[in-house]
């Protein structure tokens, strides 16, 4: 058997994945371990996990590939700094001892860190380099379910590549076009992000949260100025506005003159409509560039499918865009598309570029669901509960889905720990939150004494597969929550004019349709499929809700409070459930109700993690 380890690091997002034989046996990102949102460092709980998981030592994995390559990365520094020069030098000078001490001798870097992980590893030549762009492609177009697709990858920046163009076949990938830095889709939408006062390489996903609140009125100055758009979908920056390639900030002083603010300090200074304007409109543009994008490939290369990765690639609500434009007959987006997947991409590409083994089609995809991380036995699970002084109840499977979908019609709001946990930035039904989506009160009240974030932030709904397309426009799975769809016209409660009059964040507390819990300002949502395949448990609940209330839906978010990453760990699971107003929280076959506690055990933990 061949064991292949993938590492993603040092950037934001560490995660490590395993292959044996070409099949996907876990993959993990290093934050949810460490509880450090984003956590960029050498993801060795991450590695340590996946081992475990392959029943294999460090020491027994014949290939160990990293997903980018720091040599080219090195030389666009310097390039870069040459092409502004001197203008550059602050950000170079910081960023040189780092390089210097341990990026430009990463092999050797890598090495003494696996190392310390198993002394038995031994082999310095085990350890391989794929490209960040690559590595992004492999990781869409190899577990897609499709035997060719033409693969798009979208972010801020790999080596040199921002945008790929790729062409998928059998077992291997041929690069076709790349834009290169400063040039990028990723980049522009981040200074957007640190503009509107959020964290970049964090929080774009607020940004696309904000846009419908606003108007797209400074899209015209934005594709006037800052980005020069071409028919094809290619596209070159204006860099007098920008501070991100020679700077320690996104934009400059002539970014803010051209639309009459400055940058908002931090998220503690209020949104306001001009905040709401700007979000709108990065977000169109962005729409704009990617349907142009895919327009323009689809003419060219005649391929009825489209696999996509990249950060860019998380920006569902263009996703959905796509999807319903048709230029593509089936699009694979995925689920980890940041650089969390790249660890499983450059793992996928060792295994059949390099080593030209055959590439095993499933019918869905190879993700399984992307239930890739730990799970815990009920055993485990009653012993680590009884440790934490929790009082708890075990019920078989039909009790527990019973009790649970009659608490949610009462509007209980339940955390639920089941399975093994989702690989990439979503929740997908095994470290959730879940609700009443017809509760009108649900997603201000989720937000604000739950996740304790901003009103604004939309939720999901998970939906039985089999019934999406009678509550939303959307004729096709998406089981990754990677798809914005809007709620079919007969569940929608149209505006009165009065409420049409609203200005943004006004428009929260308008009723928008019968699952106003899931259903954005502009009748828009984020749609997770559930299928049977591959979360049973999770499907059986939805069902069992279904029975009493007649609706397939329950509101899904992350398990987690705003600035920490999603729960791994039992104790991860009740410290949250404890420092928060959940009302029950399930693990396993075991279920908590907040009432029978030990109020000693509460506890305000939130300061703990800092805002994301």
């Amino acid at each position: 058997m061949t064991n292949i380890l993938g590492i993603s690091a040092f950037y934001h997002d560490s995660a490590a994945a395993l292959i044996q034989d070409g099949k996907i046996i876990a993959a993990a990102q290093e934050e949810r371990f460490s509880r450090t949102k984003h956590d960029s460092r050498f993801p060795k709980n991450a590695i340590s996990y996946v081992l475990e998981e392959g029943k294999i030592e460090l020491n027994q994995v014949d290939y160990v590939v990293f997903f980018e390559k720091p040599f080219l990365k090195f030389e666009r520094l310097l390039e870069t700094y040459l092409a502004f020069a001197p203008r550059g030098f602050k950000s170079f000078s910081a960023a040189m001892p780092i390089w210097l001490k341990e990026k430009l001798f990463q092999k050797k870097y890598l090495f003494d860190l696996l190392q310390e992980l198993d002394e038995k590893f031994d082999e310095l030549k085990k350890i391989k380099f794929s490209e960040h762009h690559y590595s992004h492609a492999a990781s869409a177009f190899y577990p897609s379910p499709f035997e060719e697709a033409i693969i798009l990858t979208l972010d801020g920046v790999g080596e040199w590549a921002t945008t790929t163009v790729a062409h998928g076949k059998g077992n291997k990938i041929t690069m076709l076009k790349e834009i290169h830095f400063p040039h990028s889709l990723g980049l522009l939408y981040s200074a957007f992000t640190y503009y509107t006062g959020f964290k970049v390489n964090s929080a774009e996903y607020k940004v696309m949260g904000l846009a419908p609140y606003g108007k797209p009125i400074y899209k015209d100055l934005i594709l006037k100025h800052l980005i020069d758009l071409k028919k094809d979908g290619s596209f070159r920056l204006d860099m007098s506005y920008f501070n991100f390639a020679t700077g320690l900030t996104m934009t400059n002083s002539k970014f803010d003159s051209l639309f009459g603010q400055p940058v908002r300090k931090s998220e503690d200074e209020p949104l306001t409509q001009f905040h709401m304007d700007i979000a709108s409109s990065v977000q169109a543009v962005t729409e704009e560039v990617v349907l142009k994008l895919t327009k323009s490939i689809a003419g060219k290369y005649k391929s009825k499918n489209l696999c996509m990765a990249g950060g860019v690639a998380l920006n569902c609500v263009a996703n959905g865009k796509i999807s319903k434009e048709k230029f593509f007959e089936n699009i694979w987006i995925q689920p980890a598309a940041g650089d969390a997947g790249g660890s499983l991409g450059a793992a996928l590409a060792y295994w059949h570029q390099e080593l030209n083994n055959e590439r095993k089609i499933s019918s869905s995809d190879s993700m399984r669901g992307a239930y890739l991380g730990p799970k815990f036995e009920n055993s485990a699970i009653e012993k680590e509960l009884i440790s934490i002084g929790a009082n708890f109840q075990k019920k078989s499977e039909e009790e527990l889905l019973n009790i649970l979908a009659t608490e949610l019609c009462k509007e209980k709001t339940v955390g639920w720990f089941q399975g093994r946990m989702e690989f990439g930035p979503r929740a997908l039904g095994a470290r959730s939150i879940i609700a009443d989506p017809r509760s009108a009160k649900m997603q201000k009240e989720l937000n604000l004494k739950v996740k304790f974030r901003e009103s604004f932030r939309p939720f999901a709904p998970s939906v039985l597969s089999e019934d999406v397309s009678d509550w939303f426009d959307l004729k096709v799975p998406s089981p990754y929550m990677l798809l914005v769809a809007d709620v079919k016209k007969e569940i929608q409660v149209p505006m009165t004019s009065k409420e049409e009059a609203l200005f943004g964040i006004e428009k929260l507390n308008v009723k928008r349709s019968k699952i106003p819990s899931v259903t954005h300002v502009d009748y828009s949502a984020r749609i997770q499929t559930v299928h049977q395949e591959t979360n049973l448990r999770y499907y059986k609940l939805i069902k069992k809700f279904k029975e009493i209330t007649n609706c397939p839906i329950l509101v899904n978010t992350s398990f987690n409070i705003r600035g920490e990453p999603i729960v791994c760990s039992i104790k991860d699971a009740y410290r949250c459930f404890m420092g928060t107003n959940l009302d029950i929280l399930t693990i396993g076959d075991f279920i908590l109700f907040k009432d029978k506690q030990n109020l000693l055990l509460e506890k305000n933990y939130q300061n703990q993690f800092k805002l994301d």
